[in-house]
């Protein structure tokens, strides 16, 4: 039986996102850049947190053919860390600046939608990624595995879903990140 449908809200409510089935991963990522992302988003007006205590920010990803926006699309608003130069797009409910989802202009297959949006559903954490960046002061647990990277594991789970998205009859439902 498949898994249920998960819906991810931003905080007041009036934009949601729902992701279908199993997620591809749940992961918490320590790079520079999801660093970098979440204090960007964190220093607009009245902000939620978006990184975790420890410094990592947790997504949940599933295919793109499987995340749809269900309510206030016209809501979403993509940052990028570089202006215009990089495909990566964090983006965020502007009613009340909520971290929804990061998605790309092109490549990735995926959506990463934020774990802390989908509450008290949101898949268990799998791994913490990319943890080479993390704080030095920051010591973190072995409840789950700890990557310096991005390990093998990921990596075949990720191109697993590309392959089973190929041949799947789904169509990709969440339209293009809007443009900052």
């Amino acid at each position: 039986m498949p898994a249920p449908a998960l819906t991810a809200s931003c905080v007041c409510g009036r934009v949601e996102v729902t992701a279908a089935g199993t997620p591809i991963a749940s992961a918490a990522c320590y790079c520079r850049d999801c660093q970098k992302g979440a204090r960007q988003i964190e220093a607009l007006p009245n902000a939620q947190r978006v990184a975790d205590p420890d410094g990592g920010t947790g997504y949940a990803l599933y295919r793109r053919d499987r995340v749809a926006c269900t309510r206030g699309a016209e809501l979403l608003k993509g940052y990028k860390l570089d202006g215009r130069t990089t495909p990566t797009n964090r983006v965020v409910a502007t009613c009340c600046h909520t971290a929804m989802f990061v998605n790309f202009d092109r490549g990735p297959h995926w959506i990463s939608v934020y774990r802390a949006r989908l509450g008290e559903h949101a898949p268990p954490l799998q791994m913490r990624i990319c943890t080479r960046f993390k704080p030095d002061t920051i010591v973190l647990s072995d409840d789950v595995p700890n990557h310096p990277g991005y390990p093998p594991a990921l990596v075949v789970k990720l191109l697993a879903s590309r392959v089973a998205m190929l041949f799947s009859r789904s169509s990709p439902t969440m339209p293009p990140a809007p443009r900052t």
